[in-house]
């Protein structure tokens, strides 16, 4: 069986809370007793998991020097929350049904897992459904940005596909509309309308949407800038339009 590594204080107590059963060792900073590492222990407790405390030289040595691991780690089966195009498709059927409208963010090729988690964070605080993104030239789920996607990593469907051109097309046939932000739109995301059905995708660091995805968007947005920069951190971005659109959507 195939095991992986979850770090990072939000994201073990995610972890512990959706799927304790999928951990099988946690390792803990020995020495620390503050309060937050308190809970976490007494959440592994409750669930029988075994408990480790080591040097922080030995979960430095866990976590490979992807990051700041907290002083806590999970030694935990590979993580099956990747999902896939029929995923979508049913999620899609189960929102019709509830009269819901979908609520989705697209990333085009980020690369960066401490983006790609903090785009999760963002998205899964703004109460989007699901988040899609390309197998290919695609960060995904590292350790890395589930540690910085907070607990929302565990909790936030991500959607890996094959094809995003093709995926793009299924959710249009589907009623969604789908909003490239691209910095040369001439409609910015405060004359846009974000209240249906609605799919947000958001280009690569620095090189934006690709070709073919920006040609199968219905509508190209961007965030006014008013400054010298010319742009802003995809994460950042990502923030600024998913909030836009909660705005309108409670309105």
């Amino acid at each position: 069986m195939s095991t992986e590594i979850v770090y990072g204080l939000h994201a073990v107590q995610a972890l512990l809370k959706s799927a304790p059963q999928q951990v099988h060792e946690l390792l803990l900073l020995r020495g620390r007793k503050d309060q937050r590492l308190k809970k976490i222990l007494g959440q592994a407790e409750k669930n029988h998991i075994a408990v480790r405390f080591a040097d922080r030289r030995t979960l430095d040595e866990k976590v490979g020097g992807e990051g700041n691991h907290q002083g806590v780690v999970a030694v935990c089966e590979a993580q099956t929350k990747v999902f896939d195009e029929r995923f979508l498709e049913e999620l899609l059927q189960q929102l019709e049904v509830k009269g819901e409208a979908p609520f989705l963010l697209v990333l085009d090729g980020v690369t960066d897992p401490h983006n790609i988690g903090a785009c999760l964070r963002s998205a899964e605080a703004a109460g989007v459904h699901a988040v899609i993104a390309p197998k290919d030239k695609s960060a995904g789920l590292t350790p890395t940005a589930r540690k910085v996607a907070c607990g929302a990593a565990e909790v936030l469907p991500f959607v890996s596909v094959t094809n995003l051109a093709r995926t793009l097309q299924m959710l249009q046939r589907a009623g969604v509309w789908i909003f490239g932000a691209a910095g040369e739109a001439e409609q910015d995301i405060y004359q846009s309308q974000l209240t249906g059905p609605l799919a947000l995708v958001m280009g690569a660091e620095g090189t934006g949407l690709r070709r073919l995805t920006r040609e199968h968007c219905d509508h190209l947005i961007k965030i006014p800038m008013a400054g010298e920069v010319s742009s802003l951190n995809v994460s950042v971005a990502t923030g600024v339009c998913l909030f836009e659109a909660v705005r309108q959507r409670a309105g």
